[in-house]
């Protein structure tokens, strides 16, 4: 083991140093996960006890250590019932970016032989359906998938399997249809399901999303798809992905973004954190009202 500095009767090496970078990485990672939902403050409840355990276990206060380590003891179990929806989310991203993800790039060098599916088709179906919903403020919400038909959410709804159309998803949409309450999935320029039922978000939104934005947020932080939303009170579009947003879309906007995310190119960096679109709109706010003043 390579020393690389001493601070008092400390010895530090190498592996400590790579040990602490890679806990820094987790804790920043959990934080990143948990930032914006009520979990946070419970996980930091969490970790500022354990952090006083180890200062008293370091400073040899034997019934105060009793007491918190038996405190500890159940608080992990209490943990995991309490973090179970957190944890699942941070399996879900381990998972998309492990080595044999879809999108990764080892898996590409590993298996080169195998061609390289494109989730490309066609979505000016989507594209002009939109514009109709959007100027009769019809509320709609469509999941498109390129890697996954999302079986689990379309099983919540009901199964069509059918040719993608702008007619069709009109009528889905239509107020007095029996499957315009919900989502549609789209996967491999196929309607899987309509009506189906999304995971809604934890995390504070902004005032002006309802319970559609928020599902489609919530949709976007349990899967890699990418969540297309027309408000019903104001018509305008907006798009979800990896739990984070972009409002006020035109309809060129939304075409790109689509084709892009289908052909496998990157869009994340194209969206928001709620917390920086809240930011933003404050922003705006307050200079608007500085004009005006």
């Amino acid at each position: 083991m390579t020393l690389l500095f001493k601070i008092g009767f400390l010895d530090i090496s190498i592996v400590n140093m790579i040990d602490i970078a890679l806990v820094a990485a987790l804790l920043y990672q959990v934080y990143k996960l948990l930032k914006g939902s009520v979990a946070i403050k419970i996980f930091l409840g969490f970790l500022s006890i354990y952090l006083i355990y180890l200062l008293v276990r370091a400073l040899q206060m034997e019934l105060l250590s009793s007491i918190l380590g038996q405190f500890m003891g159940v608080g992990v179990i209490a943990a995991i019932i309490i973090f179970a929806p957190e944890i699942r989310k941070f399996l879900l991203l381990i998972g998309r970016s492990s080595l044999l993800s879809d999108d990764n790039i080892w898996k590409d060098l590993f298996f080169f032989w195998r061609k390289k599916e494109n989730g490309s088709f066609n979505i000016s179906p989507i594209i002009d359906a939109s514009k109709t919903l959007a100027g009769s403020n019809t509320g709609a919400l469509m999941v498109i998938s390129k890697s996954t038909e999302l079986k689990f959410y379309a099983e919540s709804g009901d199964i069509l399997d059918a040719d993608l159309s702008k007619r069709l998803l009109i009528s889905i949409f239509n107020k007095y249809s029996p499957l315009h309450d919900g989502a549609v999935i789209i996967h491999n320029g196929r309607i899987k399901a309509a009506r189906c039922i999304l995971p809604v978000t934890e995390r504070e939104v902004p005032a002006q999303f309802g319970l559609r934005h928020r599902a489609g947020i919530g949709m976007s932080e349990a899967t890699d798809a990418i969540v297309l939303i027309v408000s019903e009170e104001t018509g305008q579009l907006s798009m979800a992905k990896n739990g984070k947003v972009l409002h006020n879309m035109s309809f060129q906007d939304v075409r790109e973004t689509l084709n892009d995310y289908l052909n496998n190119l990157d869009v994340d960096s194209r969206f928001e954190n709620l917390e920086d679109y809240e930011m933003k709109k404050k922003r705006k706010m307050a200079m608007t009202s500085k004009s005006q003043g």
